[in-house]
């Protein structure tokens, strides 16, 4: 897979002269941050974005991670390390170069919707092809084509006041994929929509996907939202990425009792594959036909019936049909209804003994 955007020992650091603490290629400790009265935002993040790919970052309030996006396109600068879009660092990019890139190969959703009150929806929209100086027959088909694919056909002329909220977030959607995006950068874009219209947008969202395939870093701290929307999930602290990796991993093997809270609700059933699950094969010589076959990459959730339909063994297989190792009945149980707070609890205990 190419990567299209990626950071490299990134920090963000708040205070007097903090460019003046990584004077000699060094990175300051906590202890100098704390004495300094420095507030360290960001700390050394390092990760690559494929192209494609969802990539969301998570936290609690102040974590970092709304910083760390807003770095990745230089509306905050960073302090120090290094920020690469297609390859080439843009870290020291000048500001023409900033413009032409956000007018051309970023889009940017955030949670206040930003929209123009004086311009109707499609007025809205169109704006940002304005900007580039595209013919005005061109620009207004372009965003009657957005509005359509994001479900706003016959509000072209509403003003933002005559639209409900989840009606104004996808205008701002539609605003941001104007530039026809390389990379979307969207911050915590459904968190104050109503439970039911922020449902209806992830759905939006996973439908433009499917359709659009863009390489998108979000930014949420809902872990459900989460695990609905990302291909990989990075958990911050403090402003230090604590762990990335599949929803699946975080579920799995949390790092410390700090991602095991954040996963401890999570479906795992939906989350947990086959493969996972699996014990190996004892006394095995060949599939019969009373077992059951589960594909590898199959959840607990698919593979939940053939398991517990009473079959012989439940035997799972990779993409070749070589068998891999058996899923038993109380595995499958155990996962499907096990108390959450308690099974990552006790995976979070077991990665923390194992790091001492």
């Amino acid at each position: 897979m190419t990567v299209k955007l990626s950071c490299s020992n990134l920090w963000k650091v708040y205070g007097p002269d903090a460019a003046s603490l990584f004077d000699g290629g060094g990175v300051p400790s906590d202890e100098v941050l704390t004495s300094g009265g420095y507030i360290g935002a960001v700390r050394n993040a390092g990760f690559d974005v494929e192209e494609g790919e969802i990539l969301v970052l998570m936290g609690l309030s102040g974590s970092g991670k709304s910083t760390l996006l807003r770095c990745l396109s230089r509306l905050i600068e960073p302090t120090a390390g290094s920020v690469c879009f297609e390859g080439q660092d843009i870290t020291h990019a000048d500001e023409k170069s900033l413009r032409s890139l956000r007018r051309h190969k970023m889009g940017m959703v955030f949670q206040n919707f930003g929209l123009l009150p004086h311009r109707t929806a499609l007025q809205n929209v169109v704006f940002p092809l304005e900007i580039q100086g595209l013919p005005r027959i061109v620009r207004e088909r372009k965003a009657l084509d957005l509005l359509n694919l994001v479900g706003l056909e016959g509000r072209e002329t509403y003003y933002p006041r005559e639209l409900s909220g989840g009606q104004q977030q996808r205008v701002g959607i539609a605003r941001s994929l104007a530039v026809e995006p390389d990379v979307w950068l969207l911050d915590e874009p459904f968190s104050a929509l109503d439970p039911l219209i922020r449902r209806e947008m992830q759905d939006e969202f996973i439908r433009l996907q499917r359709s659009l395939k863009k390489t998108i870093v979000f930014v949420t701290h809902d872990f459900d939202e989460a695990v609905r929307l990302a291909d990989r999930i990075a958990i911050m602290r403090g402003g230090i990425m604590v762990q990335l990796g599949t929803p699946e991993d975080l579920v799995v093997s949390p790092a410390d009792s700090y991602v095991a809270e954040f996963t401890k609700t999570a479906p795992k059933a939906r989350l947990i594959r086959a493969r996972t699950a699996m014990q190996p094969l004892a006394g095995f010589t060949d599939i019969g036909s009373d077992d059951a076959v589960i594909p590898a990459d199959a959840t607990i959730e698919e593979a939940a019936p053939s398991v517990l339909a009473g079959k012989a063994q439940a035997i799972v297989i990779d993409d070749e049909g070589h068998p891999l190792g058996e899923l038993t009945r109380g595995r499958v149980i155990e996962i499907l209804f096990a108390p959450p707070e308690a099974e990552a609890a006790e995976a979070a205990a077991n990665r923390d003994e194992a790091a001492l």
